[in-house]
């Protein structure tokens, strides 16, 4: 009978993500504190998510150690969404702006 042992990582490694998590979310509370306004806002907003939802799955979920083409599958598709709903949101603006123009 043989026992199966799985890769063990550091708990200090937990410990640091989970600091640098706090430390994201507390640049990210800071943002509202301080009251910034506008696309600097919305910027950092989603500067401090990705990068938490960035750590979040490469320790956590041990994305960082698995082989490139798992990590191409799982997130190749998803960026590909977002990069089709980025044009749709730009032709989405350009036809309203055009509307505008022409339909006063």
């Amino acid at each position: 009978m043989s026992s199966a042992t799985g890769q063990q990582h550091p708990i200090g490694l937990y410990l640091k993500v989970w600091g640098l998590l706090f430390f994201l979310s507390l640049l990210s509370y800071l943002v509202d504190y301080f009251h910034l306004q506008g696309l600097l806002r919305w910027s950092l907003i989603l500067l401090f998510m990705v990068l938490k939802a960035g750590l979040i799955v490469a320790v956590f979920m041990h994305l960082a150690w698995e082989r490139l083409a798992l990590v191409c599958a799982i997130l190749l598709p998803p960026l590909c969404l977002l990069v089709l709903v980025a044009l749709m949101a730009l032709e989405g603006e350009h036809t309203f702006l055009t509307r505008l123009e022409f339909f006063r």
